[in-house]
């Protein structure tokens, strides 16, 4: 029945020739056109798990208490002192700049400089206070000295001054769109603007500016991204090269590389019509399309040019060779295809657009790679390579003494290897660790100019974007009441001391402190009234524009500042959090995380960890089904399954030997590399398969395997993994960890397939040894 069927598209195919081939040149003309329209894409929201419950609390109360899309400008004076004009005068220079940049919510935006920074103190007759920065104020060195002492009575040292009176901040939070076009905020030339309008205009003379937020570090990332497209070129001519070894015909090198760029270009345009752009981590496909591309690509050049060695002709040898591998290659690309689909369970954005982009892709090789390559290739008359006696006695030799691996006695030892091998991967994969495992943006390297400019704000304050708010959602007005705001005070006090925290602040903390002032700031009296009368005056000197409550007081959060958004501090805290909301939760007051891009943190760490287990049986359970239904063995399909779970183990471990957490940026790579991985055992395993069957031994079956394709996947493997191992040197610290785990998953599957699977066959068929 499948003979039949690929007997008759093949049959269709070859007599339709240049039809196919025009149809072919006109979709990709038009997808061309679509790539051309492509654009960068980096939008916040695609980062978060929307249906998570805290993402549910973050987007409830986003326009009363902002989210977590800020942004943070430290203006440094690098004398160590900004109590000079100079400085101020830039300060302000900056926070106008920033309020007027479109796409900052202006109403957010606070300095020394804005009218909602205010100092209190206590005076004979009570309270008096205003603007740190008055409306008279003026540069002279009286006007500097009376913002210092405001600056100490607001109590705003660490947060909007440095501890050290080094630099100050600027702060803002960002809208989900762009108020001037209506359209959603383009991240990355909002990333632009920043770069260029602030610390383009205004660091120089001693003056530095220190930048951080999400979309600032989109914008790096994206800027760093563009190396792809030099790592991309420096692929292809390694490629070529390699390809042009292998194969030594200019034509084979030429027309699988075409195939594959055929199929990325298709991929890109495909991409616009679904209405998709590019995100920078998806910027990494396109180079695993190419690559997938030209390892079928090889495949096929490598059956045609054994045919035509054989005595028949280029059309005759490439027809027979799309026959022979539209199944194990159709498989193969539908197992990747598939297994890249099953990334769309995880609720991210990022994620899914991956999942997309990369099924996108890969289904495409189907089209370019197993039906265009050998239908151009037949209009091409292909010579017979020069035999090489010398050469073919060496590679038959190293074959024979790889089928060593498919005898009982050598089997025993490779599996019971392989099970150490597990067994140690295992429990070294146990100890990963869901989310960042290092201070800054883990995107880029620890030199970048983004974590430079975290790692000084991060000194020089005590907070930072490493902040989570837990919403207490109560009734109105029960900022009055003391059972609510003494409860308030006590989830702050025990999360204050979880390590990890290290600042936090609340309506009930507040409060204390202006009761205290209201008594000679005594500190005895740093305590909450029991009087509902006497807490609504001290509510009342706290606006709502402190986000410290909502305008009836019926929503109030406690922010908790953290030391940094390690994987570690984030769970740590987020479990201490869920306990103490678990024992003070009630009918009237509700503990909720989480908001802040903490809060973000932990809920996208969350879906990441629920999301790993469900994504993995997926995976397997695509490739199984697919290896079942094309062999029609379950020996068949274990033989091919076993190796690749081995080795997504030890790549697993290898992750915390190289201190790289499971995030979002590098969950997808191993179901990248168990789908791309898949296609060396299918094809090794489709040739021994037919021999088996007609009664031939599981080590002639191996050899007669190797001599057809085992040069193709040796070299598949290798060329690669040659090709991602240049993301080693990119300025993007997640490509580099992408590339050193699907280096070691392309060169480990590979042996893989040609060591454990026929240790495995000669064990699963003892009476074909």
């Amino acid at each position: 029945m499948l003979d039949r069927l690929v007997n008759g598209i093949e049959s269709f195919l070859f007599r339709n020739r240049i039809g196919v081939i025009l149809l072919f040149a006109l979709t990709t003309v038009f997808l061309g056109f679509q790539a051309s329209q492509l654009k960068m894409d980096a939008a916040f929201v695609k980062n978060i798990p929307l249906h998570h419950p805290y993402m549910q609390t973050y987007l409830k109360h986003q326009k009363q208490f902002g989210g977590a899309n800020s942004i943070m400008v430290a203006v440094e004076d690098s004398s160590g002192n900004i109590f000079n004009p100079a400085f101020f005068d830039t300060l302000k220079n900056v926070h106008d700049q920033l309020f007027f940049i479109p796409g900052v919510e202006r109403s957010q935006v606070k300095s020394l400089f804005s009218p909602s920074t205010r100092f209190t103190e206590v005076v004979e007759d009570g309270f008096a206070g205003g603007p740190v920065i008055p409306a008279d104020f003026s540069t002279t060195e009286a006007g500097l000295e009376r913002v210092r002492g405001n600056i100490e009575k607001a109590g705003i040292v660490g947060r909007l001054v440095a501890e050290d009176y080094s630099a100050a901040m600027v702060t803002a939070q960002l809208m989900d769109f762009d108020p001037q076009t209506g359209e959603p905020l383009d991240t990355l030339a909002f990333a632009a603007q920043l770069e260029e309008q602030l610390r383009g205009q205004f660091e120089k003379d001693g003056i530095k500016i220190h930048i951080i937020g999400f979309a600032k570090m989109a914008g790096d990332v994206a800027d760093g991204a563009k190396g792809v497209l030099l790592f991309f070129l420096i692929a292809i001519l390694v490629t070529a090269l390699m390809v042009y070894l292998f194969s030594r015909s200019m034509v084979l090198t030429l027309l699988p590389l075409m195939c594959s760029l055929i199929a990325v270009v298709w991929q890109l345009g495909l991409l616009t019509v679904v209405g998709f752009g590019l995100d920078p981590m998806s910027i990494l496909v396109p180079f695993l399309v190419f690559a997938i591309g030209v390892s079928h690509g090889v495949q096929m050049i490598n059956a045609i040019r054994k045919r035509v060695a054989d005595g028949l002709s280029t059309k005759v040898a490439a027809a027979s060779a799309f026959r022979s591998l539209l199944v194990p290659g159709g498989v193969a690309l539908l197992s990747d295809t598939i297994g890249f689909m099953t990334l769309l369970a995880i609720d991210i954005g990022i994620i899914r657009e991956l999942a997309i982009s990369a099924s996108l892709g890969v289904a495409v090789i189907i089209l370019t790679n197993l039906v265009l390559l050998p239908l151009v290739i037949s209009f091409f008359q292909i010579k017979a390579a020069k035999a090489d006696a010398g050469t073919e006695a060496k590679t038959a030799a190293f074959w024979h003494k790889l089928t060593c691996f498919a005898t009982p006695k050598y089997a025993v030892v490779v599996v019971a290897a392989t099970a150490l091998l597990y067994l140690g991967g295992l429990q070294q994969a146990g100890k990963m660790q869901i989310g960042d495992l290092q201070g800054g943006a883990p995107a880029l390297h620890q030199d970048s100019r983004y974590n430079q400019d975290t790692f000084f704000i991060t000194d020089h304050f005590s907070i930072t974007t490493d902040v989570m708010s837990v919403i207490v959602e109560a009734y109105p007005e029960a900022c009055t009441y003391h059972s609510a705001l003494e409860k308030i005070d006590r989830f702050e006090w025990l999360a204050r001391n979880t390590p990890g925290v290290e600042f936090t602040a609340s309506i009930a903390s507040v409060a204390r402190q202006v009761n205290a002032g209201f008594n000679e700031g005594s500190p005895k009296w740093q305590v909450l009234p029991r009087s509902p009368a006497s807490l609504a005056q001290l509510v009342s000197q706290i606006p709502t524009s402190t986000g410290l409550l909502n305008g009836d007081c019926s929503v109030m959060p406690v922010y908790l500042f953290l030391k940094d958004h390690k994987a570690e501090t984030i769970e740590q805290v987020v479990s201490k959090v869920q306990l103490l909301a678990a024992e003070m939760d009630d009918d009237k007051l509700s503990f909720k995380l989480a908001s802040g891009p903490v809060g973000v943190m932990a809920a996208t760490n969350e879906a990441v960890a629920e999301a790993q287990l469900p994504m993995m049986l997926y995976v397997y359970g695509a490739v199984f089904i697919l290896c079942l239904i094309s062999f029609r063995s379950l020996k068949a399909t274990v033989a091919v399954i076993l190796p690749l779970y081995v080795v997504s183990t030890l790549a697993q471990a290898l992750m915390t030997w190289l201190d790289i957490g499971l995030t979002v940026s590098t969950l997808p790579v191993i179901a990248l590399g168990v789908g791309i991985g898949v296609d060396y055992g299918i094809y090794i395993l489709s040739t021994m398969a037919v021999k088996l069957r007609d009664g031939m031994a599981v080590q002639q079956a191996y050899f007669e395997a190797l001599v057809e394709r085992g040069s193709a996947v040796i070299f598949t493997g290798l060329t690669l993994a040659i090709g991602v191992s240049t993301w080693f040197f990119s300025a993007l610290k997640f490509q580099m960890d992408m590339g050193i785990l699907l280096t070691f998953m392309f060169v480990v599957n590979m042996l893989g397939a040609i060591i454990i699977l026929p240790a495995l066959t000669a064990l699963f068929w003892r009476k074909h040894s």
